[in-house]
């Protein structure tokens, strides 16, 4: 049976089926109120020792996708209720609190009816340069704390009424917990709580009254229906043993992966082989507006994101595959408004043509079950991939598989866009086993600046240029580095892998001594270059292209200094002959275990928009940059409050499976790995020594002047760059059949890694440099151990084979490699273990 059949069958059955009957027939549960209560809720069952069932909103957009007018226009029309009640001056005054993460989206919308009302929900993201102005706790929930994190700490400092707003009025501890904590700090004389349904039981129902007069203010009560829910004896028990039992036969049935889109018995979907496409649409999100209320929404941010909501939704529009006919919005977790204002703007954007449906992910558990009395049908289980800060676990996506959709908008924010999020077992990769096409869409995760952060200078010094640092012509690159070519940097190769592997020394703290390649290995470069100049030109072309059509229309290439850096030089070149683009080119300082040169990322900030800039590095290995840069990146967010910068590198090769924006994943000879200095103009690797960069200078580098006669890097970015006009219609051809592939990262590079790492007794991953790149590198920077190389590689590894036959390594070929070559560290190094010499020895 076909998603779309399975979806079509589910509605048959839905005629006339409220879903909540399921739970009422097997546990008692009595729901009893308002005519229009079993048209806004159905009824779950909760994994939760704390309460056995689940309220499931039909009109809230989480568990149950729903048009987002549907579900905007709920939220707005209680806006107009709280508006009416509290009268035009009092309203004006009024500020809006939702809560996290069930009712985000729900009182954004709130404030949106009360027309000029801030906004402001709790989080359960906690942000270190932010000051907290309360919290609280929801005694029922899965995750109970919730953090009130104001940009502005006078958003709660006012005396005008606050307007609280959750999904559900439940028992009443939530709010009577909230209004507590903020009445000590900031009491006023004015309340409203607003809720879809109010479902207190009787002995709740007077709290509220009691407890405004404890307080000395008023607490109003803004409801769109109102029941109770009766719970038999021993539901809790009963309830546990009923999920227990479901979750049982439904991990029975899905063991073995499968392609099928049925569901299991007890609806958890079976893990399923990725069928479908992922790719992104750039939103082009405006810089000034944050992506939610986490940190306060004004007034003026709804006027911004008002104006830009048309345009994002065509480019989602024009995005979504031809004929699709039903079209979900996914939010993610907190992220509810964003995505449901972009699913609202899409909606209208298609009219009747395309079906928009939305909903967003979850951290609440809840039993599956394919029945058309039950409110959750269908289950989508992938980890989180934001780095919570309560450590890692399972999310959720209901009600998604089985229903149809032939395209996914999933809407997440870039503290999100993770390794994780595009891990085999990740969100993208789950949505694509049941939907024939993902889209990604990220909203930059906005995050106030610190008003305690330390002074900084208010002006870095401009980027250094050739001729007077480095071999490039001034306009090619800009490096954001300090010139430290008068320091002594360089260490015989031999005392800093010691000093390196002991932990006496970090690997950015001295250089290698510049190797000198032999007359014969020259001739294996300018070989080489003959070789794979137009496969060189024709990556180029394509990464550049891809870049431009889903990055920016005018990107600011920025490369990882130092093997980034011809390639980005490149591929400002073929923007320029393909397009006349003049593009911005910078290059600068990442290391390993230190993280991103934060000093550039300001300068970048200050003289360009951070969202158009694009990171590029020249081939991927195992992805420790990739994660490197993703992580530096939230810590930069963190400290400074700069959000827009997009953690995605491009490459010229992803061999590794760690970018989707490439050139192509072969791992072939790229010939600028093949030296050092002498083609990356004549500039060192970077350097990050605490007594040579200062809190407020860049990272350094040295510039080789007097290597100035050996120097090849204008030879080898002419050659490549010659081969442009001829490789064109190449490029053209391999750029759009990149750009409608499934491009996901797989991180299978990584998993070779550590399956090497551990079959040969190295245990240090960082040891293990995969591809002919890194394994270049092993032989001229580090002291090898030994190469592994594919069975049957060819001429892309004579440069290899050299140096190894040079420095006595041996080459042992395995079949299956998943790299034309690996080059293994030695893993147990001292200067005593190899000899006077410096040459590689077997363990």
């Amino acid at each position: 049976m076909t998603e779309r059949a399975h979806a079509e069958g589910h509605a048959e059955e839905h005629a006339g089926t409220w879903s909540g009957s399921w739970v009422v027939e097997r546990l008692g549960v009595a729901l009893t109120g308002d005519e229009a209560l079993t048209g806004l809720l159905g009824l779950a069952l909760r994994r939760n020792p704390k309460r056995a069932h689940l309220l499931v909103s039909n009109v809230l957009g989480k568990h149950v996708p729903q048009s987002p007018s549907v579900v905007h226009g709920h939220g707005v029309a209680l806006g107009r209720r709280v508006r009416d009640l509290l009268g035009a001056e009092a309203a004006a005054r009024a500020v809006v609190l939702g809560y996290a993460e069930t009712a985000t989206g729900l009182g954004h919308s709130v404030a949106d009816g009360l027309d000029s009302a801030p906004y402001l929900h709790s989080t359960r993201r906690p942000v270190a340069t932010v000051a907290r102005a309360g919290g609280f706790e929801e005694s029922h929930s899965h995750a109970t704390s919730h953090l009130l994190l104001p940009e502005d700490p006078a958003l709660l400092a006012g005396d005008g009424p606050l307007v609280l707003v959750d999904d559900e009025f439940s028992t009443g501890n939530t709010v009577l917990n909230t209004v507590r904590a903020l009445h000590e700090r900031y009491p006023r004389n004015r309340y409203v709580v607003v809720a879809l349904v109010d479902m207190r039981s009787p002995a709740d129902a007077g709290r509220l009254d009691d407890f405004a007069r404890e307080i000395g203010a008023r607490v109003d009560l803004v409801t769109t229906a109102s029941g109770t829910v009766q719970l038999p004896p021993g539901v809790l028990e009963k309830g546990q043993e009923l999920v227990a039992r479901h979750e049982t036969a439904a991990a029975e049935a899905t063991t073995e992966p499968t392609t099928a889109p049925a569901t299991g018995p007890a609806g958890r979907v079976p893990v399923a082989a990725p069928s479908g496409t992922v790719r992104r649409v750039e939103l082009h999100w405006p810089h000034d507006v944050p992506d939610g209320g986490r940190h306060g929404f004004t007034p003026a941010h709804r006027a911004r994101l008002e104006a830009a909501l048309p345009a994002m939704a065509a480019r989602i529009a024009v995005a979504l595959p031809a004929g699709a006919r039903r079209v979900l919005v996914l939010g993610f977790e907190e992220l509810m408004y964003a995505p449901l204002r972009l699913a609202q703007a899409l909606e209208q954007t298609v009219r009747g043509d395309v079906a928009v449906r939305y909903s967003t992910t979850t951290r609440s558990p809840v039993l599956a079950v394919d029945d058309p009395g039950y409110a959750i049908r269908t289950r989508l289980v992938f980890p989180a991939h934001d780095d919570p800060a309560d450590g890692p676990g399972e999310r959720y996506a209901y009600n998604v598989a089985g229903a149809g959709f032939d395209a996914v908008v999933a809407v997440v924010d870039s503290a999100a866009d993770t390794p994780a999020l595009h891990a085999p077992d990740g969100l993208t990769a789950r949505l694509a086993a049941h939907v024939p096409h993902v889209l990604l869409a990220v909203v930059p995760s906005y995050v106030p600046r610190s008003p305690h952060a330390p002074e900084r200078p208010s002006m870095l010094p401009e980027p250094l240029r050739g001729p007077d640092f480095s071999s490039y012509a001034p306009d090619e690159v800009g490096w954001l580095l300090q010139d430290l070519s008068d320091v002594t940097l360089e260490a015989p190769t031999e005392e800093r892998e010691e000093a390196i592997q002991s932990g006496g020394a970090h690997y950015a703290e001295s250089l290698p001594v510049e190797y000198q390649p032999s007359e014969q290995y020259q001739q294996l470069f300018h070989a080489a270059l003959t070789t794979s100049a137009a496969r060189l030109a024709r990556a180029v072309g394509a990464v550049t292209e891809i870049v431009l059509a889903e990055r920016s229309p005018r990107p600011v290439l920025v490369s990882l200094a130092r093997a980034g850096t011809p390639v980005g030089v490149l591929m400002r070149r073929w923007a320029q002959f393909r397009h006349g683009l003049d593009l911005p080119h910078y290059a600068v300082s990442i290391v390993r275990g230190r993280g991103i040169d934060a000093n550039a990322l300001r300068w970048l900030a200050e003289h360009h928009d951070p969202a158009d800039v694009v990171f590029v590095d020249g081939w991927t290995g195992k992805g420790a940059i990739t994660r490197e840069l993703a992580a530096a990146l939230r810590a930069f967010e963190d400290s400074d409050g700069v959000t827009g910068f997009d953690p995605e590198i491009a490459v010229l090769a992803d061999p590794g499976s760690c970018v989707r924006t490439y050139g192509t994943r072969d791992d072939f000879l790229i010939p600028s790995a093949c030296l050092n200095s002498t083609v990356s103009g004549l500039i060192s690797r970077t350097v990050l020594r605490a007594d040579l960069v200062g809190p407020h200078d860049f990272h350094g580098a040295k510039f080789y002047r007097e290597l100035a006669g050996a120097d090849l890097s204008p030879a080898f970015l002419d050659a490549v760059s010659a081969c442009f006009p001829e490789v064109t219609e190449a490029v053209d051809a391999q750029a759009k059949d990149l750009l409608s592939a499934d491009r996901a990262p797989t991180w299978e590079g990584w998993a070779a890694v550590e399956r090497i790492s551990e079959e040969y007794g190295i245990h240090d991953v960082n040891l293990v440099k995969p591809g002919v790149g890194e394994t270049t590198r092993v032989m001229l920077r580090r002291v090898p151990w030994k190469v592994l190389a594919r069975a049957g590689a060819g001429a892309d590894l004579d440069h290899v084979r050299l140096l190894a036959e040079q420095r006595g390594v041996p080459v042992e070929e395995v079949a299956d490699l998943p790299y034309t070559c690996v080059g293994l560290i030695h893993p147990q190094y001292t200067r005593g273990a190899t000899g006077a010499d410096g040459r590689a020895v077997t363990l």
